[in-house]
């Protein structure tokens, strides 16, 4: 298996579940807006929260990705 095939794979991975997470995220947090608007605020910043969690996993991806495809 070629080191880029590796590092594809690795991304193309550790995109996915990020992906689906945010996704997740950002739908769940809609409804519950939907059921209690006066708690937007509070909801809105967890949610942004959330999603720099999720999306943090998805940059640890791609620098292993570029270290892989380095060697």
């Amino acid at each position: 298996m070629s080191i880029s095939l590796v590092g594809g794979i690795l991304i193309a991975l550790g995109g996915f579940g990020p992906a689906i997470g945010i996704g997740m995220i950002g739908a769940k947090a809609v409804e519950a807006i939907g059921r209690n608007p006066e708690a937007a605020g509070k909801i809105q910043a967890n949610m942004i929260l959330a999603i720099a969690f999720a999306e943090a996993i998805a940059i640890f991806a791609l620098l292993f990705a570029f270290l892989t495809m380095n060697k």
